[in-house]
């Protein structure tokens, strides 16, 4: 079917396109702990035990990306002022800096890519991917 076909091709362009934003941010950023940090960016500080939830990862396996994140200067921990006794992640200054360097690459990137496209077209491709993201996320 040509739908599957061509969301394959979404899916194996959004892996490289993920991997190559983690290793312009740090050369040794994992692609998952990317994500990660690009949430962080965009969203602030939150226990780690939240962004296991939010990217239905185990704790163990969040704590080891936090710690890999820290050891690169991209996050760092402080006190929940809510609980002295849990920790906040954040994304760095550094890190921020480095994730809007890129992002602004990416969309200057997208717009040659895509710059015969009319603000409608742009507009309804929006609309219909967003209308197959909902339908993908029904229970």
């Amino acid at each position: 079917m040509r739908l599957e076909q061509e969301v394959g091709v979404m899916i194996r362009r959004v892996k490289r396109v993920i991997g190559e934003r983690a290793h312009a941010v740090h050369p040794d950023l994992q692609p998952a702990s990317y994500l990660m940090l690009a949430y962080l960016g965009q969203h602030g500080p939150m226990r780690a035990s939240v962004a296991a939830e939010m990217f239905n990862i185990d704790k163990g396996a969040i704590s080891r990306q936090v710690a890999h994140l820290v050891d690169l200067g991209l996050v760092e921990r402080t006190q929940d002022p809510d609980d002295g006794r849990a920790s906040l992640i954040s994304a760095t200054a550094s890190a921020v800096e480095r994730l809007t360097a890129v992002a602004e690459h990416r969309r200057r990137w997208l717009d040659e890519r895509l710059g015969d496209w009319d603000a409608e077209e742009l507009a309804d491709f929006a609309r219909v991917l967003g209308r197959y993201n909902e339908a993908l996320n029904r229970s």
